[in-house]
């Protein structure tokens, strides 16, 4: 079935002030991202002969976000996201800065160059999954979903222009120009982050401990079925996919004997192809799902590596690099929104700091694999075998679905009340037990714990490190559900991140309670001979 479409217009989010200042902000960085990425490709061709080496300066730019993204993600969760953005706009002010210098310096070498590149990288894998979870907090929630793909046609119309801008740049006033364009269009994003004013957060509960941030984010990425899926189809996909982006150079300069404004060019026409798939993205919405869209977006991409593989011709290529920016935008962008809805807002920079590694990762290892197997065996082999692997990769992942995800609604509910207890309760003061106990007539025994399990992966992602259910022996049909968390200020944070997909679970579990009266509750905090209280109890209703 096709996937609900979005109430709000594909454009309606950039009507929010906000929102459209900063995504036109990003939008000059990131033309200006490209440009560099362009000239530092080009620069190290011209420098070296190696494949290897010109891959490495995409591994160069990915690696940190493999290494740093997952602390980027905590620390966005936990911090002020505006000021920690300034922080990680400047610092790639500064290393941008410091390439363009060394390159109209003469000082510019090889090994400088993927360095100053691994540093800039550091910068973009710090802002990366703050960046991506401020989109939440720019737009109303109907606006979200169609938020988030602006944010990838954002990248993909950056994509065509900074390819093509950055080729003519280096072809007319060369590489040291290209570098000094990057430097200054982070200036856009450190004046809009200098204004921005965002909404204070609503929690009356301490900021979480980076390491306490650290281990939640994880633990909630192994409990959620629908958010391991999107990581697996992600991985599935860019790891293969990377061939295209790591190869181009060689091919355009060793293959086609050309030079710099033919490699913008066909750059230049995967942009235009992302744009226009942006464009028509909405009405295929309509008619079919993500897991439709991204297998056969999948199989196009495949074929557009096959002919980059095989064809010498411009013309063709430019064409097959229209359909190869309509599919990688597609699979970008369906990735990410699932990524991105699939999870609450307490935990979404972690979890999309999460989807952002495994991007990295495929991205800067499938590079440098490409590019090891170019330089032993050839480019169009290299091509061609990443293609068949995509085709193969892509028919394994179809078991992982993605429109389950994308239906989540993980806004908070805050139907829980907060616990009544007979005294006050150090935040510290922990383990507690939670027990739920249940009266389900035969006949509803096995639909009552098939919905029970389900809240149980529920209870286990928002804190419990211990789940479970027991069936008194003596009256069947009486049940104990039982969660284990490591503090008082632990299950509270489980009050507020409750959303309204585990209500309406809650809700079909009741329904199914026989008893008038709804499940009891009751809270067990762990005692101490210094500290003798070692029951609360709560009733709610």
């Amino acid at each position: 079935m096709p996937s609900d479409a979005p109430s709000a217009g594909a454009w309606a989010p950039l009507r929010h002030p906000p929102f459209r200042a900063l995504w036109l902000a990003v939008l000059a960085s990131n033309v200006g991202t490209w440009v560099q990425d362009v000239a530092a490709s080009w620069f190290m061709s011209e420098r070296t002969s190696s494949p290897l080496m010109v891959a490495a300066v995409q591994s160069a730019t990915t690696l940190p976000v493999v290494a740093f993204a997952l602390v980027a993600g905590t620390l966005a969760d936990i911090v002020d996201r505006r000021r920690y953005l300034l922080v990680a706009q400047l610092w790639m002010l500064f290393m941008a800065t410091m390439v363009a210098l060394q390159a109209h310096a003469g000082r510019l070498e090889a090994w400088s160059l993927l360095c100053l590149t691994f540093a800039l990288g550091t910068g973009a894998a710090m802002a990366m999954p703050a960046q991506a979870a401020t989109t939440a907090d720019l737009v109303p929630r109907p606006m979200l979903a169609p938020a988030v793909a602006l944010s990838s046609i954002g990248v993909n119309i950056a994509r065509s222009l900074g390819p093509a801008l950055g080729g003519l740049v280096v072809a007319r006033f060369g590489a040291a120009w290209a570098f000094s364009l990057n430097a200054l269009s982070f200036l856009a994003v450190v004046f809009v982050l200098w204004r921005w004013k965002p909404a204070k957060s609503v929690s009356t509960l301490p900021v979480e401990s980076f390491g306490g941030a650290l281990r939640a984010g994880l633990r909630y990425a192994l409990q959620a079925g629908e958010f391991r899926s999107v990581l697996i189809k992600s991985a599935c996909f860019f790891v293969f996919a990377s061939a295209l982006p790591a190869l181009m150079p060689i091919v355009v300069r060793q293959e086609l004997s050309a030079g710099a404004g033919t490699y913008g060019l066909l750059l230049g026409f995967i942009g235009a192809g992302a744009i226009g798939g942006a464009i028509a993205l909405p009405k295929l919405r309509e008619r079919f799902d993500a897991d439709t869209l991204v297998p056969a977006a999948t199989l196009i991409y495949a074929c557009s590596m096959l002919v980059l593989a095989g064809i010498r011709d411009v013309r063709l290529l430019c064409v097959a690099m229209l359909a190869n920016g309509a599919s990688w935008l597609t699979v970008l962008s369906s990735l990410q929104t699932a990524a991105h809805v699939s999870v609450p807002a307490w935990v979404r920079a972690r979890a999309l700091s999460l989807y952002i590694v495994v991007f990295s990762a495929g991205m800067a290892g499938g590079s440098l694999i490409w590019g090891t197997v170019a330089q032993q065996a050839g480019t169009g082999i290299a091509l061609t075998v990443a293609a068949i692997l995509a085709v193969l990769a892509g028919v394994f992942s179809l078991r992982f679905r993605l429109s389950a995800a994308m239906a989540r609604d993980n806004t908070p509910s805050a139907h829980w009340a907060r616990p009544a207890v007979a005294e006050g309760i150090d935040h510290a003061r922990g383990p507690v037990l939670v027990t739920v106990e249940y009266l389900i007539e035969p006949a509803d025994r096995e639909e009552f714990l098939h919905h029970l399990h389900q809240l149980g992966g529920t209870r286990r992602r928002d804190g419990a490190v211990q789940w479970g259910v027991m069936e008194d022996a003596a009256q069947p049909g009486r049940f104990l559900e039982y969660f284990i968390v490591d503090s008082w200020l632990e299950h509270l944070r489980q009050h507020e991140r409750v959303t309204h997909e585990e209500q309406r679970l809650q809700d079909r579990i009741r329904a199914l309670h026989r008893d008038a009266q709804p499940p009891s509750v009751r809270h067990f905090v762990g005692a101490t001979p210094s500290s003798p209280h070692a029951v609360v109890l709560e009733n709610v209703s």
